[in-house]
Order: C-alpha cells, then structure tokens, then sequence
C-alpha cells in the first residue's frame, strides 16, 4: 500500500498525463504507464491514481462502480480504496497499487517507481 505522506521523490519518477481539464470532477481517465494499466479519479476535486488490475482475479477495474472512496470490481465485486489501494472487499484480500498524483501548472502528474 502506498503511504502518500512520506512519498520519496528519488524513487519515483513523475510522469506527465494530461492537463487537468480533461479530467472533470467525477470522471475516470485511463493510461499505461511503463506496462502499468493505471485508472485516475477525479473525486471532488481530489485526483488518485490506482492499478486498473483487480488483485483476485487479474481483470480490469478501473469501470466498476464508485461508491464514495471505494472502486467495486465490475467482475466479482471486490472492492478497494483508492485513496490507498487498500482491500475493502472479498474476494479480495490483497492490495492493489496507488499511485501518487500531483499537479504541476495545470497538468496532471502520476508518480511511478523508478526503473
């Protein structure tokens, strides 16, 4: 699980996603980044970043239902925070990546693990 309050910036590279005005409040903007499916919320204002691979079955997440701060897996309904990646649900009982996110003069920025 990713602890977004002691993030180290010299193991994490930013990469730059899309101005933040293509991602309105409520909406959901998918990419890959270095082979990592990764979905990105706009949740009132707040953006975060989670792995669109759901960790009980491998399948996609990102499409499932967003009940507050809960992704709930379209296929078997695990549910997971993505705030943090956490496992909120069965079937799923291990947790996913969260990614961090940051804006940078309007741009949308997602913090991946240096290679």
């Amino acid at each position: 699980m990713f602890n977004y309050a002691a993030i180290d910036e010299s193991k994490i590279e930013f990469v730059e996603i899309a101005p933040v005005s293509e991602l309105p409040n409520g909406e959901r903007l998918f990419v890959d980044l270095s082979d990592r499916p990764i979905v990105i919320f706009n949740i009132a204002g707040q953006l975060f970043a989670i792995g669109d691979v759901c960790s009980h079955d491998d399948g996609p997440l990102g499409d499932g239902l967003l009940e507050d701060h809960n992704i709930v897996c379209p296929r078997h309904g695990a549910e997971f925070d993505v705030r943090t990646g956490k496992a909120m649900a069965m079937p799923a009982v291990i947790d996913i990546p969260a990614y961090p996110v940051k804006l940078v003069d309007g741009n949308i920025f997602v913090g991946i693990p240096k290679v």
